[in-house]
C-alpha cells in the first residue's frame, strides 16, 4: 500500500503522497502496460466453467468461487491485484469471450471472476450486485435517476466499495471514453498548490441519497471527499451527489470555499496532463481501486437499435485481502426493502 512520506512545505502536517499510485498521463502513455490480454486457454476455460454453471442453476447471486476456480487465470488474477493494491490502480483485463456465451453466462463468468477479487455488494436501492449501465432513453428530471443510465457525461468521480468492474459487451457508436486519473496525484497538486482547499476536503459535504434512502432515513448524509485510512489518504468523491444535495431545505449551503475546493479537484483531474483515456472494446475489463482512482466519461451518442447500443456490465467488490474505500461504504447500497 502506498504510503505519505515526504512532509509538506506549508505547515499543515499534511503529506505528499509517493509510490506507484502517484502518476500523470506521460506516466501511462503506452497502454501495454496496463492492459492484460487473455489468452485461447483462458478463455476457454471461462467459457466451460461458466457454463457448467449455468447448467446447474447457479445466479450471480448464488454462485461461489469453487463454482469457478478459473485455475488458468491465476497469475493474471494476480497481477490485477498488485495492480489494484500496490501499483498504479487500473488494470484492463482484454478478451473476455462474450461472444462464446450467452446473456446468462457471460454474467456468471463476469461475476465468476470478480469474486477471485472480492465479494459483489449492491449498487443500487434494489442491491442488485450486477448494474446494467446503458442509456434507458429516460429524461434526467431529478437525482432518482442515475447518470449512468443516461449517454450524459459523467465527471471525475469514485463509486462504492473497494473495487469496480466494467465489462464491455457493447460499443457506443461515438464516444463513451473512459478516463481514469490518480487520486494520489491530485492529491499532491492540491496539496502543492492550494492546502487550504484541501482541508476544505477533509470537511463533511452533504451528500444526496437520490430518492434511495429506507423509510425514516434523511435524504442525504454527511461525509468528507478525503479521509486518511493506515495513514493513506482515501478519496470519496461524486461532485454532483454533493451538488443535488442543496435541493433539500435543510442541508447547509455550500460555502465559497467548498465550491472552490471541489472545482479545483474537478479541474485537476480534468487536466489531460493528470488523465489516461481508454476506449471501451467489447471484452474489455477494466479493473480500478476505487480509493486510488478518480473515473469519468465521456458523453456519447447511440444506436437507435436497443441491441446495438452501449451496454456495460458493473460490479461492486469488497476486497477479499486489501481494504480502501470507506468502511461506511464497502459493503455498498444495502436493499431498501420496498
Amino acid at each position: 500500500m502506498t504510503r505519505p512520506t515526504q512532509p509538506s512545505a506549508d505547515g499543515s502536517g499534511r503529506t505528499a503522497v509517493n509510490g506507484p499510485s502517484v502518476w500523470l498521463a506521460a506516466d501511462m502513455a503506452d497502454p501495454t502496460t496496463w492492459t492484460i490480454e487473455l489468452d485461447d486457454a483462458q478463455r476457454r476455460e471461462i467459457v466451460a466453467e461458466a457454463t457448467a454453471a449455468a447448467s446447474t442453476g447457479r445466479t450471480v447471486t448464488t454462485l461461489t468461487r469453487d463454482d469457478m476456480p478459473l485455475l488458468s487465470l491465476r497469475p493474471v488474477i494476480d497481477a490485477a491485484v498488485s495492480a489494484l493494491t500496490a501499483g498504479r490502480g487500473f488494470v484492463l483485463l482484454r478478451g473476455f469471450p462474450i461472444d462464446d456465451l450467452d446473456n446468462a453466462a457471460v454474467e456468471l463468468g463476469y461475476v465468476g471472476l470478480g469474486l477471485h477479487l472480492g465479494t459483489p455488494v449492491g449498487q443500487d436501492a434494489k442491491a442488485s450486485l450486477l448494474g446494467h449501465v446503458r442509456d434507458e432513453r429516460v429524461p434526467r428530471t431529478g437525482p432518482h435517476i442515475r447518470l449512468y443510465q443516461t449517454h450524459q457525461r459523467q465527471d471525475f468521480h469514485t463509486d462504492g466499495a473497494d473495487v469496480v468492474g466494467l465489462l464491455c459487451l457493447h460499443r457506443a457508436v461515438s464516444g463513451g471514453e473512459s478516463r481514469l486519473a490518480s487520486t494520489h496525484a491530485v492529491y499532491n497538486h492540491i496539496l502543492d498548490t492550494r492546502p487550504d482547499l484541501l482541508d476544505v476536503l477533509y470537511q463533511p459535504f452533504a451528500w444526496d441519497r437520490n430518492d434511495e434512502q429506507a423509510a425514516g432515513d434523511p435524504p442525504y448524509f454527511l461525509l468528507p471527499a478525503i479521509h486518511d485510512g493506515d495513514g493513506t489518504p482515501r478519496v470519496f468523491y461524486i461532485g454532483w451527489y454533493i451538488r443535488d444535495a442543496q435541493r433539500h431545505p435543510d442541508v447547509p449551503r455550500l460555502s465559497p470555499a467548498q465550491r472552490d475546493a471541489m472545482e479545483l479537484l474537478e479541474q485537476t483531474a480534468n487536466d489531460p496532463a493528470f488523465h489516461v483515456e481508454m476506449d471501451f472494446q467489447p471484452g474489455d475489463i477494466q479493473l480500478i481501486a476505487n480509493w486510488n482512482i478518480l473515473h469519468a466519461r465521456e458523453a456519447y451518442e447511440d444506436a437507435d437499435d436497443p441491441a446495438e447500443r452501449r451496454h456495460l456490465l458493473r460490479l461492486w467488490l469488497k476486497a477479499h485481502d486489501f481494504t480502501g474505500a470507506n468502511e461506511l461504504l464497502r459493503d455498498g447500497i444495502p436493499d431498501r426493502g420496498e
